[in-house]
């Protein structure tokens, strides 16, 4: 009886809890990320490539004392994510420009003073069709329905069923294959937080755990394929995705966005 009274309670011990001075750091490194993200916008427009947009991450990152999370990261070559269209993540920056009516996610990880801070936007390339933006709208919507779900004491559960019923209302799938993660004092770590499935199951969150929440939502099936690059991964049916992300911290009462 004991046992099924812990399950899934947090185990301690396995950088699920971070201490004030963690937590501010982490806060910190999002902060960056935000400010980067801040600059893509103010530069990114049709014929712009891929390419640009890392380097722009890249110098503005280091100029910051920083370091780009993802360069090298388990091989990937580029200093930013760049997932446009029908890339649902781990979209290479390449040379191919931006065209009107584009959309685009730009995932950015800064490692600053051994701490780190995830998040990404959508961006929308020249006049996108009514149908993009409202995907654009709706994957954010879902994003910020499933912070909603962060307080202590729910699941994680909680944070999926939220997200999974307001992406399907609107015709919506969810990617299954990805999810958001703990973060903070490594780029990956526990939990993994899956965005569908039913609520009242799953981890249960306790205040100072930090993670991402970053729904992946297609506009057609929830069904996705690894391409031969090994990191770029696009819908199995080409319908286009959209994602958001944000770095959250459960508090006392309930949730504290740290890249906000």
């Amino acid at each position: 009886m004991e046992q099924m009274k812990l399950e899934g309670y947090p185990v301690p011990g396995r950088k699920l809890y971070k201490n004030e001075q963690q937590i501010a750091g982490i806060g910190r490194a999002c902060q960056l990320s935000k400010q980067i993200l801040e600059m893509v916008r103010e530069k990114i427009n049709v014929g712009i490539t891929t390419n640009e947009i890392n380097q722009w991450v890249h110098e503005y990152t280091i100029e910051h004392g920083a370091i780009p999370a993802t360069l090298n990261y388990e091989g990937f070559p580029k200093s930013v994510c760049t997932s446009l269209n029908n890339v649902i993540c781990h979209g290479i920056p390449n040379d191919t420009p931006l065209e009107d009516g584009d959309i685009i996610n730009v995932d950015v990880t800064s490692i600053l003073d051994g701490y780190y801070g995830d998040v990404s936007q959508m961006f929308l390339v020249g006049e996108p069709s009514q149908e993009a933006r409202e995907l654009v709208t709706v994957a954010r919507e879902c994003l910020y329905l499933g912070i909603e779900q962060v307080k202590p004491f729910n699941r994680i559960g909680d944070i999926a069923y939220a997200i999974e019923q307001h992406a399907n209302r609107h015709g919506y799938s969810v990617v299954q294959d990805y999810g958001g993660h703990g973060v903070g004092l490594d780029f990956h770590e526990e939990p993994f937080v899956q965005h569908y499935g039913d609520r009242d199951c799953g981890m249960v969150l306790v205040p100072n755990m930090v993670f991402t929440i970053e729904p992946m939502i297609n506009a057609g099936s929830y069904k996705c394929k690894k391409l031969r690059d090994g990191w770029t991964t696009v819908t199995r049916d080409g319908s286009l995705s959209a994602q958001w992300e944000h770095t959250v911290r459960v508090t006392e009462t309930g949730v504290e966005i740290l890249s906000e």
